[in-house]
């Protein structure tokens, strides 16, 4: 029996996108949570602005609970520095979608991110796991309530060969060990329920022949990502070593444009404004 890659669009969604249980097995084992979730209900995924470079790249599921704190999934195949502000946009949004005007403030309830990614984007730590709070720069124990984030990074995660029987431990090995083409699972994941039926809706077989080409697109579509990626920042380099982010941004700017890159995605890749990056063509003899 052949097992698909539970990273990729279709299957992360088959699982934690129709079975509602499964999620909230995942939320609970990975969330810091006081209070466990019991039941969820999905919110609509169009609800999150689409980056047209990285429209694959990024796999979400949204959701809230009987206490209608909301919780914003994704999945994210690749990493550039701006993710996060793009996180904290996303989270903030839903947010404030909670209340219409007028309405008081008190009905606002809490909003969690987690981001499953699958690079390291904090090389300097050395723990896989990051949750992030509003919190007092003095007093750590001073919290403002209301938004939080996860970050999980995966790659780490495996490096350390966590072999854990614990549920939040399995859950990881299943979304980092489990690979296109395997043939068998560790027994570990047969010995729990959660787990096994999840590896049930990553077998090949569970998936029609236009499926399965949907499942190879979006592989097509990650590595055409990660080019763009990859090519707008070593163009953007110069022969001799670049001294200061703005030099950077300045020749990655200008080599996107000339290779068709939009305002917008330009912004994106060197995590700055749009008007200042209209400024910076301007200054080098573009108009837009």
């Amino acid at each position: 029996m052949r097992y698909l890659d539970p990273k990729n669009d279709l299957v992360f969604k088959k699982i934690f996108g129709e079975h509602p249980h499964l999620l909230m097995s995942m939320l609970n084992e990975l969330l810091p949570l006081e209070v466990p979730i019991k039941k969820i209900k999905y919110l609509p995924t169009e609800m999150v602005p689409r980056i047209p470079i990285f429209k694959n790249s990024i796999v979400d599921v949204r959701c809230y609970d009987e206490n209608d704190r909301q919780f914003i999934v994704e999945m994210q195949m690749l990493w550039t520095d701006s993710f996060k502000s793009r996180v904290v946009f996303n989270a903030s949004k839903a947010y404030i979608k909670q209340i219409e005007r007028g309405e008081e403030y008190k009905n606002l309830e809490p909003v969690y991110s987690l981001s499953i990614v699958n690079e390291i984007f904090e090389p300097k730590l050395d723990h896989y796991f990051h949750h992030y709070k509003i919190t007092h720069t003095e007093h750590s124990d001073k919290i403002i309530e209301g938004l939080e984030f996860i970050f999980i990074e995966l790659p780490k995660f495996k490096s350390k060969r966590i072999r854990d029987k614990k549920l939040n431990v399995l859950w990881l090995r299943f979304l980092s060990e489990i690979k296109d083409g395997q043939e068998d699972i560790p027994e570990d994941f047969k010995n729990e329920p959660a787990i096994l039926e999840a590896s049930e809706y990553a077998k090949e077989s569970a998936y029609s022949k236009t499926e399965l080409e949907a499942y190879d697109r979006y592989w097509d579509s990650i590595s055409s990502e990660k080019t763009l990626i990859t090519e707008a920042y070593d163009e953007g380099k110069t022969e001799g070593k670049i001294e200061g982010k703005i030099e950077r941004d300045t020749e990655i700017i200008l080599n996107g444009y000339k290779k068709g890159f939009s305002i917008s995605q330009l912004a994106l890749l060197t995590n700055i404004s749009e008007k200042e990056v209209i400024m910076i063509l301007k200054e080098n003899g573009i108009e837009v």
